[in-house]
C-alpha cells in the first residue's frame, strides 16, 4: 500500500487566480488553463490545455498513458519550462524508447475535450493497446462511499467550479488518491503518473471520474492496469464497446442512490 493522498493540500497558487467581476462585486477564484507542451528528448510531441499543477505527475501518466514508455523507469527526468504563451514539460526517456518513438510518430493538438484530435489518420486509433484487465470485487455501497470520497477530495473545485476529478479507489471505496484539472483526460493522466510514482498497483482499486465515461477514459485507464472505471455522467458508445472489448468493468451515471453497469 501507499501514503493516503486524500487529505493532501492543494496547489491552489498555481491552479487557481482570483478575478474581479466587471461591475464589481466579491471576487471570485476561476480554474486557470494554460498550453502545455510535452516534448521528448527535445522533439515535441503533443501540446494539451491543462491546469497547471501536479505537472511532473501529469508528464509520466500522459507517457504512460499515450505508450510513449511502457514503465515508470524508462522516464529519465522532467524539466518544468516557462515559454512564451505557456509552459513546456521536456521529459528526457531511454535511448530504446526514443528509438520507438520515432517510428510511432503521434502528434496531438490537444483539447479539453478530446484527446484524439492529432491522430493522423483513423488506423492509428487502435496503434496502441492495453493488456486485458479484470475488475476488482466491489463491497457493498463501494461507488457510493467513492462518490462522497471524490467530491471531499476536490477541493479546488470546491472553490472555482470548474475542475474535474479523477480518484483511484480500493473495492470498499475509500479514495486513496485524487488529481484535479480542467481537462478530464489530463485529470486521469495526473492520476496514473501518480500512482505510478508511488509503485501503486491500479488493478488493486478502481478509477472513479467526475466526467462522462469517453473511449479516451476507458482506453488510458486499462493501459494503467485499472479493471473498473466509474464516472459521474454518461457513457459514450465507444467507450461501452472499448470497455467490452478489453474486459473493463465500466459504470456510469455515478450518483447519489444510483448506478448503470455498461460493461
Amino acid at each position: 500500500m501507499f501514503p493516503h493522498d486524500a487529505d493532501a493540500e492543494p496547489p491552489a497558487d498555481h491552479a487557481l487566480l482570483t478575478l474581479s467581476p466587471v461591475g464589481g462585486g466579491a471576487d471570485e477564484e476561476v480554474a486557470v488553463e494554460k498550453p502545455v507542451a510535452l516534448t521528448v528528448n527535445g522533439v515535441a510531441q503533443a501540446v494539451m490545455l491543462a491546469t497547471p499543477a501536479d505537472l511532473e505527475d501529469f508528464a509520466l501518466g500522459f507517457a504512460l498513458a499515450e505508450g510513449w514508455i511502457a514503465a515508470r523507469r524508462e522516464l529519465l527526468e522532467v524539466d518544468v519550462l516557462a515559454r512564451p504563451g505557456g509552459l513546456e514539460l521536456a521529459l528526457r526517456v531511454t535511448a530504446a524508447r526514443e528509438q520507438q518513438l520515432k517510428a510511432r510518430r503521434r502528434l496531438l493538438a490537444g483539447r479539453t475535450g478530446c484527446g484524439l484530435c492529432g491522430l493522423e489518420s483513423l488506423a492509428q486509433l487502435g496503434g496502441v493497446q492495453p493488456a486485458p484487465v479484470r475488475a476488482p470485487a466491489l463491497a457493498d455501497g463501494a461507488l457510493e462511499r467513492a462518490l462522497a470520497g471524490l467530491h471531499a477530495a476536490q477541493r479546488l473545485n470546491a472553490r472555482c467550479g470548474g475542475l474535474h476529478g479523477a480518484a483511484w479507489c480500493q473495492p470498499d471505496g475509500e479514495v486513496q488518491l485524487a488529481r484535479e484539472d480542467i481537462g478530464r483526460h489530463n485529470a486521469l493522466d495526473k492520476l496514473i503518473g501518480a500512482l505510478a510514482r508511488l509503485d501503486a498497483d491500479p488493478s488493486r482499486g478502481f478509477v472513479l471520474m467526475s466526467s462522462r465515461a469517453s473511449y479516451e477514459l476507458v482506453h488510458k485507464t486499462a493501459m494503467a492496469g485499472a479493471g473498473l472505471l466509474a464516472c459521474m455522467s454518461a457513457p459514450s458508445s465507444l467507450a461501452v464497446e472499448t470497455a467490452g472489448r478489453l474486459g473493463l468493468q465500466l459504470w456510469a451515471f455515478v450518483r447519489e442512490g444510483r448506478a448503470t453497469r455498461y460493461a
